[in-house]
């Protein structure tokens, strides 16, 4: 009876570090994912002042 509640104990520990993993592995992704989000709108934002200061701006001429 010993033998089978140290099993249990055992792949109950298993379990609950396979959720760690898991769970630091979303983390990790879910950062990464957010990072690339906010390097991919910097990006766009100097893009498009790139493009404002080639272009310029029509709105001041008529005046």
């Amino acid at each position: 009876m010993r033998h089978i509640a140290w099993i249990l104990l055992v792949f109950h520990l298993n379990g609950c570090a396979v959720v760690a993993v898991a769970d630091a592995a979303v983390t990790v992704a879910s950062t990464a994912v957010s990072v690339t989000a906010t390097a991919v709108e910097t990006t766009v934002d100097v893009a498009a002042a790139g493009v404002d200061a080639v272009v310029g701006d029509d709105e001041d001429e008529g005046e």
